[in-house]
């Protein structure tokens, strides 16, 4: 999440830089290391199946040679060993995220139209049939990962979901992120991780056959496995390290602020924040609240290195100039705390998904609770892409029913461009039923 040249060089003048990241470089760029190690698994698994798999499984996760499968029971217990609270905070995550999901598909409509007299088009909403979920469960567990990926890949009507999870230090699954899942509506869920687990996956190697689409977060490893994988089956997104960006003024509280840029810089040392405000007063004060409280933060020693390193602030002479800026940026998350939001709101672009006004904040929807989903593009994807939803499941098919009056018309313009181009067996295909429709 930078800011590029050309849109700096044509604000000029209009901003200035309180706080610039020391690192000048892309937060994530893909490492020829693990480009060279992923692709040497794939390479060895695609002839070895699951031997290679599980070879993989003991070298990485620690396997013992158990079943790598949950039972029936297992996923469905898995909510019995949890905290009442997280319990019931992981059933209101579910239900909203599916919620949101459902309502999105409603305005997914089937559709027929007769487009001149004797040609119908049409397209139908078919959801993928199978889809594989990759559910992190490393230092940070990622529990509403599930309901981003199964339960909206559910909502979306696709018939079997199948999970990979990676073992805990134990060699069971976590049960927060089980019983997302199971709330969610998977089907199979598997203790395997990384590489192996897309692989296996992807291959058909789990007792089922391959799946159609691969989602979910993970590592550098993961992300780069579905990046190679992508062609043999779609995926989600190639998202890099969580970013976070606000848009705020002197009416909006330094502390706030400051807390929510670190909500996202604690997902990795190499999380971006980034700040633009029309206040330069309230944008130091965003500083020295932030410093103040990387004092006592728990996760101190990930957010804080994020901050150091790719955290910004900038001082926008305007509401024009901040809305240009930030668009440029084109944020994965992005907050509005300003007197003006609904005029940002109606002017930007590019975000992954925005959070308005002073009682949002990105944490509601990274654990489920707003509804709407995280898994949203990162490193300025956001220009060009929009994040998970239930649509990424559907394939929006199209099909037309050509009646024989309607015939004439389109036949002879379809041989007249076939002729044009040399492509006889085109312009027979029209021609043959123009003779046909004469006799």
């Amino acid at each position: 999440m930078r800011y590029s040249s050309p849109v700096l060089q044509s604000l000029a003048g209009s901003f200035q830089h309180l706080k610039t990241p020391l690192i000048d470089a892309p937060a994530a760029q893909r490492d020829p290391a693990v480009i060279e190690t992923v692709s040497a698994m794939l390479s060895d698994i695609q002839k070895r199946g699951m031997d290679a798999v599980l070879d993989y499984a003991r070298k990485l996760d620690r396997y013992d040679g158990g079943d790598i499968e949950l039972s029936a029971q297992q996923i469905a217990t898995s909510g019995d060993r949890l905290p009442a609270d997280l319990r019931a905070a992981i059933e209101l995550g579910a239900e909203r995220t599916q919620a949101f999901a459902r309502k999105q598909r409603e305005h997914l409509a089937d559709f027929e139209t007769e487009l001149v007299p004797g040609l119908v088009t049409g397209a139908r909403y078919i959801p993928v049939s199978r889809v594989g979920a990759y559910l992190p469960a490393g230092r940070f567990p990622l529990t509403a990962s599930a309901f981003m990926t199964v339960g909206v890949a559910k909502a979306a009507g696709v018939p079997t979901v199948i999970a990979c999870t990676p073992p805990q230090p134990d060699g069971g699954a976590n049960d927060a992120v089980v019983y997302a899942a199971h709330l969610s509506g998977v089907d199979r869920v598997f203790v395997l991780g990384g590489v192996q687990a897309l692989a296996a996956m992807a291959y058909g190697l789990l007792g089922d056959l391959p799946v159609d689409m691969l989602v979910g977060a993970g590592n550098a490893f993961v992300a780069e496995a579905k990046r190679q994988l992508f062609g043999a089956v779609a995926i989600d997104l190639l998202a890099g390290p969580s970013e976070v960006a606000v848009i705020s003024d002197e009416t909006a509280d330094p502390e706030i602020v400051a807390a929510d840029l670190l909500g996202q810089a604690e997902h990795g040392p190499n999380s971006p924040a980034a700040l633009v405000t029309t206040s330069e007063e309230h944008g130091r004060a965003v500083i020295a609240a932030v410093d103040a409280q990387l004092e006592t933060l728990a996760t101190a020693e990930i957010a804080g290195a994020a901050w150091r390193d790719y955290g910004s602030v900038t001082v926008a002479k305007d509401r024009e100039t901040a809305a240009a800026l930030m668009d440029d940026l084109a944020p994965e998350h992005l907050e509005l705390i300003t007197a003006d939001d609904e005029w940002y709101h109606d002017r930007l672009r590019n975000y992954g998904s925005l959070f308005i006004g002073p009682w949002s904040t990105v944490a509601y929807s990274d654990k489920g609770m707003a509804g709407t989903n995280h898994v949203l593009p990162t490193a300025g994807g956001a220009k060009h892409s929009a994040g998970l939803s239930v649509s990424r499941f559907l394939k929006p098919l199209t099909y037309q029913r050509i009646a024989k009056p309607a015939t004439p018309e389109l036949a002879n313009a379809v041989q007249v461009i076939s002729d044009s181009e040399g492509m006889a067996a085109h312009s027979a295909t029209a021609t043959r039923r123009l003779a046909a429709y004469a006799d």
